[in-house]
């Protein structure tokens, strides 16, 4: 069983940003014939031999299980609950187990919107498959991305870039959560650190001193704090302190040198600088434009 549909872009619904070009459902019995048919000209292809496409495709795997391989990714297996990303340009094959078979929805899509995703490496060619679970929300958003693409109303093509852009931001999400909860133990370390770094900003604790409360290395807990949170620990410290200097200059008659030295920088020299990186203001210019 398939069911799928095929796009025409225009100039004006690539300028978007994102573009959809197909989506479809397919399901696969045990034992029967695969690839499917009926697809249109540039997608079928032979499982021996692979194919590349000119899009990305976001491929979801709700029941069964199959072999996917691509340039980048050696053979691996792949089941219910997890998506695989297919880049343009890159060599690709996959299939269902036929002892298993398995169903399947599919986006395909292409624009600078994602391609930046790429460059910025939170999507990448050596890691094009999440292991996610089973989402609810995710088919719900296949499903509405296939009613939406049939009736081919006006400017549907927008409301298909926010699909798309919902599912590729939801299926980051859900893995990297899965992740993280893989190992309590370290994310209740970082939220006790990420608590004490905030109740200590006037205090002059550093972030070496949290980090040996915690009972690890500065090396590790800095290692783990980036991977948790996407931010280095002692960045985050400065970030909350400039914060609360914005609050101090705005609320208080505190000069910029008391300030300076109650949230512990260096020098008011030093806050002056870290400050007008942040926000494009020195602090007196920032204390004028708000009073």
């Amino acid at each position: 069983m398939q069911q799928s549909k095929y796009l025409v872009v225009n100039e004006r619904d690539a300028q978007w940003g994102l573009a959809v070009s197909t989506v479809g459902y397919e399901e696969i019995g045990i034992g029967e014939e695969y690839p499917t048919h009926g697809h249109a000209e540039g997608y079928y292809f032979h499982v021996n031999k692979g194919r590349v496409l000119n899009e990305y495709q976001l491929l979801y795997i709700i029941e069964g299980e199959g072999i996917f391989q691509s340039t980048h990714q050696p053979p691996v297996n792949i089941k219910a609950g997890d998506l695989f990303l297919l880049f343009p340009g890159e060599w690709h094959t996959y299939h269902p187990l036929p002892e298993k078979g398995w169903k399947k929805y599919w986006i395909g899509f292409k624009g600078p919107n994602i391609d930046n995703r790429v460059r910025q490496r939170f999507l990448s060619p050596e890691k094009p498959v999440f292991h996610v679970g089973y989402s609810a929300e995710l088919v719900r958003l296949y499903k509405n991305a296939y009613k939406t693409a049939l009736a081919e109303k006006p400017y549907f093509q927008q409301l298909l870039a926010g699909i798309v852009n919902l599912q590729v931001g939801l299926m980051y999400s859900l893995e990297r959560s899965n992740m993280l909860n893989k190992n309590h133990e370290h994310l209740n370390m970082i939220d006790r650190a990420r608590l004490r770094i905030r109740e200590t900003l006037e205090s002059g604790v550093t972030i070496q001193q949290i980090a040996q409360e915690q009972g690890v290395s500065y090396s590790n807990f800095r290692k783990l704090f980036k991977e948790y949170t996407g931010i280095s620990p002692a960045l985050y410290q400065q970030d909350l302190k400039l914060q609360q200097a914005k609050e101090m200059l705005t609320t208080t008659a505190m000069s910029i040198k008391e300030i300076a030295y109650q949230l512990n920088f260096e020098s008011p020299d030093y806050f002056s600088s870290k400050f007008r990186s942040k926000t494009g203001l020195r602090p007196s210019e920032f204390r004028n434009a708000h009073q």
